[in-house]
């Protein structure tokens, strides 16, 4: 039987089109979706929009629309996105989706009701729009939310809270003999802390009047709130409601890839209902930091917001996931700048790979060139980076990983300048050889990582024809 992988993104809030961030972390499951599908795995990767809740309906209001139809509008762009960025996602699934995900929202909070997990009671603290949460006096700085440093608004009302307290000791075993494996380590300690540290039951419905959402469904004057709504997602697209059979397949999630700022909520509130519901828990959830902009956070007022479609449309989809894997260390905050994109473009790509590449295949199509068997030598090097490849994915190291495949480009570099095949000698053929099959073991190993790369390696190696695979940009 073909082992199965389940991976999935966060699902990015509708209030605004994607920016950097999130290509950051859908290109890092991607990459991850790519390699265990190289493996022969049964592989489900979904992405989606996070569309209900107070942040999509301001921004509808400020632009004179609907939720929905600002919903669908920005829904729309990151579904483009996926294409944009060559993602290889099996599924895209929305919130506001009443035929797909509705069904599995009203039978999961059904379940949690008829365990007793509910109860309704009259609720005032402290809500971030931004984080589409309510915080406590530790959660502020002088008054605002420590993340999106703007101020908080003060809420009162009757809601529905979840018994999230019921079921914290089972999830502080669970993490701690590494059932739930929380990447990278000092996230896993954040969550323990906070466990240690006890947590409220939290509130998990909002008044009709200032929310946009579901029904609760025993209750039409509460609207469901976003993680009661959007954390759902996860189950309602591989068939919690109506699909048994492929449920059964896929959950649970081998992958949840997230961004810092919503751990909690994927590591406590999550297993929560997924234990109140009895259902397995996920196996992982990778933790990816924030991007700055020339080491500034990135800000719409600041108009530093880096768009996506416009990297892709100047450099390409295979530069973008480059500069974000190689320059970016998966677990920490990374800065961008469009210096330090072009320095890496040009010398990794444009002088690196794609002088390689065409070099080799010039001295390949010579009429002196006579094809021979690898020598003991570089099927070694192509061995210790396989190697390397495989132990860096498996920690989600793809910086790491990436850094493993250049060496081997450079190793060929210096096996090509020190033996001089051009000049002609016994050894030119074979080292020539050498070089053509290790362009075929890089191409293999970028696959994951640049599959349009990739690709063009093995075909110009196959074919032995060339052309300058990334010509040196002029700006």
């Amino acid at each position: 039987m073909t082992k199965k992988f389940y991976i999935t993104t966060s699902i990015p809030y509708t209030n605004a089109p994607p920016h950097i961030g999130f290509a950051f972390e859908a290109i890092q499951a991607d990459v991850v979706a790519r390699y265990h599908r190289a493996l022969g795995e049964d592989v489900y990767f979904l992405t989606g929009t996070d569309e209900h809740g107070l942040k999509t309906k301001r921004a509808a209001e400020e632009l004179g629309k609907t939720p929905e139809a600002f919903a669908d509008q920005m829904s729309q762009k990151f579904k483009d996105l996926q294409k944009v960025l060559n993602l290889s996602t099996d599924d895209f699934i929305r919130t506001s989706d009443i035929e797909r995900h509705l069904p599995a929202v009203k039978k999961l909070w059904e379940q949690l009701q008829k365990n007793g997990d509910f109860y309704k009671k009259q609720y005032k603290g402290f809500y971030c729009p931004g984080c589409e949460a309510f915080k406590t006096d530790k959660d502020l700085v002088n008054g605002k939310c420590a993340i999106h440093q703007k101020e908080v608004e003060e809420i009162e009302e009757e809601n529905y809270f979840f018994k999230l307290s019921k079921y914290l000791p089972a999830i502080k075993k669970i993490i701690e003999k590494g059932k739930l494996k929380i990447i990278p380590e000092s996230k896993k300690n954040e969550i323990l802390g906070m466990l240690e540290n006890g947590l409220e039951d939290i509130s998990f419905s909002r008044s009709k009047e200032k929310y946009w959402g579901f029904f609760v469904p025993w209750d039409e004057s509460q609207i469901i709130y976003v993680w009661g709504d959007a954390l759902p997602n996860y189950i309602s697209a591989i068939g919690y409601a109506d699909n048994e059979k492929k449920f059964k397949t896929y959950w649970p999630a081998d992958v949840h890839c997230i961004g810092k700022d919503i751990v909690k909520f994927h590591a406590i509130y999550w297993p929560a209902m997924l234990l109140s519901l009895g259902l397995d828990l996920p196996k992982s959830i990778f933790v990816h930091g924030f991007i700055t902009v020339n080491g500034q956070k990135i800000s719409k007022s600041l108009g530093n917001v880096i768009d996506p479609f416009v990297l892709v449309e100047k450099y390409g989809a295979d530069a973008v996931r480059y500069y974000l894997l190689r320059e970016i260390t998966p677990t920490e905050d990374g800065d961008f700048s469009y210096e330090k994109f072009e320095q890496r473009y040009n010398a990794d790509l444009a002088g690196g790979i794609g002088n390689l590449l065409a070099r080799t295949i010039a001295l390949a199509i010579k009429p002196n060139f006579n094809a021979k068997k690898p020598s003991a030598k570089i099927k070694k090097i192509a061995d210790i980076a396989k190697r390397e490849v495989k132990k860096h994915l498996k920690d989600f190291k793809f910086n790491e990983a990436l850094k493993s495949i250049w060496d081997m480009i450079s190793f060929c570099d210096k096996y090509i300048n020190e033996q001089k095949p051009w000049e002609g000698g016994k050894n030119a053929s074979q080292v020539v050889s050498d070089v053509l099959f290790a362009l075929e073991v890089i191409s293999g190993l970028l696959d994951p990582f640049l599959p349009e790369t990739a690709g063009k390696i093995a075909n110009a190696v196959e074919s032995k024809k060339s052309g300058i695979l990334f010509p040196t940009q002029k700006h």
